[in-house]
């Protein structure tokens, strides 16, 4: 007969998989394109999944809660019309579903987009067999074939994915810090078979002892968390941080506000916050200076076509996520002002689509709405900067005028700018804040 398969889809530029949450069908269902077969979530975003084609499911190969790689085969669907073949006098049965830590987390590294196939797979130049104890890809086996790597000294690696599995980054790491003579001894395995948890592969150093009494509660980090966590952990990693930061008379900013905001929220329905003039801002100097529109690969620099700003909106169980505006310097303050609060909106009541999240250039962090004053954010990889807004507060300030300075109470905010100090030097950076703070404090609109 033939199958449809469906796979894993990818939700976003730096996911590499995704946790089924539930299946709205079963195997025998007919099912019409466009009809949901399950809803998958992942760090940055949930979706219901659509057919994309009218059948019969055939299999389903994963369980609800199963965690499963980009590019993975989940379902199989029997094309409309289509008869199984003469040969095939069985019913259509649902498959007993594989575990879900048999699929590499990083195989997209690999260039592969199937699952690995490694059941009592056997090197034998480095005598490492695929026992059922602990599964391992064929890239893994490989990288420790090449190593040396004995069975014993492989099976105390600590893996970082998905129920302690060993990935291609963990063993290429491992490798890399035995040939320079840092790993003297393989460490045990910091996550048995029976410990649920995905290890953050921050934890892969030794990490410090913390006591724990009987009166302390320990609460285990959500799967949104841990993900932000280690990727707030690769950023800092990745890129030398450095943070600038200057302070912008934004009177003028607060006072064409407070004369538009009633008549905006009539005419558009949206309150008029301070983020679309600063997006608006930002779009400009990013356009300005493109440098910091731009990503590192090794020793090249990829400058962004596109300016696609990410705004971070604060959810309500506490996690963050940065929807992206696409192509922020085409739209004017009232399509910036509807788009930013449609897409917070959607991010808190968990509607974002996958193309709300993808793309990014650059980011948005606005500290000021816990008024805070400023603060000095983790850059998003893979962007090279990240801007933060502290909190409009009135202050003295000596202004000048033609009869000579005085005192006046001004509207001051704080701007701060965390940038990757590979290609992002303190002159470019402090030009690039100069610019915003010149087109906020100028506000004629």
């Amino acid at each position: 007969m033939a199958l449809f398969e469906i796979k894993m889809p990818k939700l976003g530029e730096s996911i590499t998989e995704g946790t089924i949450i539930a299946w709205s069908v079963k195997v025998g269902d007919n099912v019409q394109e466009d009809d949901v077969l399950f809803e998958v979530s992942t760090a940055k975003v949930s979706a219901e999944i659509p057919s994309p084609i009218a059948g019969k499911v055939a299999e389903i190969l994963f369980n609800e809660g199963d965690t499963v790689a980009v590019g993975i085969v989940v379902a199989k669907i029997q094309l409309e019309g289509e008869g199984e073949e003469s040969n095939s006098g069985s019913p259509i049965q649902e498959k007993e579903a594989p575990k879900a830590n048999n699929t590499e987390t990083n195989s997209t590294e690999s260039g592969q987009n199937k699952p690995a196939t490694a059941t009592n797979v056997t090197i034998s130049s480095g005598k490492i067999t695929n026992e059922d104890d602990r599964w391992y890809s064929p890239v893994v086996l490989q990288i420790a074939k090449e190593a040396h790597l004995s069975k014993e000294e492989l099976d105390q690696v600590p893996g970082s994915g998905y129920l302690g599995r060993l990935s291609k980054k963990d063993i290429k790491e491992y490798v890399e810090r035995k040939k320079n003579g840092k790993e003297n001894a393989p460490a045990k395995s910091v996550t048995s078979k029976a410990t649920p948890a995905p290890q953050s592969t921050a934890t892969a150093a030794p990490s410090p002892n913390i006591p724990v009494s009987s009166e302390d509660k320990v609460i285990e980090m959500d799967r949104v968390r841990r993900i932000i966590a280690d990727h707030m952990v690769l950023s800092k990693k990745v890129s030398p941080h450095v943070t600038s930061v200057i302070e912008v008379d934004v009177t003028k900013l607060v006072k064409w506000r407070d004369r538009t905001k009633d008549n905006f929220f009539k005419r558009e329905n949206v309150k008029l916050t301070y983020m679309p003039a600063i997006t608006e801002a930002t779009a400009k100097a990013l356009a300005e200076y493109p440098l910091l529109n731009s990503s590192v690969d090794s020793y090249k620099i990829i400058l962004k076509k596109h300016i696609n700003i990410g705004v971070a909106v604060s959810l309500n169980d506490g996690n963050l996520i940065v929807p992206v505006i696409q192509d922020a310097d085409k739209l004017n303050l009232n399509g910036l002002a509807v788009k930013i609060d449609t897409l917070a909106t959607q991010a808190r009541d968990n509607k974002l689509s996958p193309d709300n999240i993808q793309g990014g250039t650059f980011t948005i962090t606005n500290f000021g709405t816990f008024k805070s004053l400023f603060g000095t954010p983790i850059i998003n990889q893979p962007q090279v900067a990240i801007l933060a807004v502290g909190y409009i507060e009135k202050k003295p300030a000596v202004v000048e005028t033609p009869e000579g300075d005085t005192i006046a109470i001004r509207h001051k905010m704080y701007l701060s700018l965390s940038y990757d100090h590979r290609i992002v030097d303190g002159a470019l950076a402090g030009a690039f804040l100069r610019y915003i703070a010149d087109y906020l404090e100028n506000w004629n609109n």
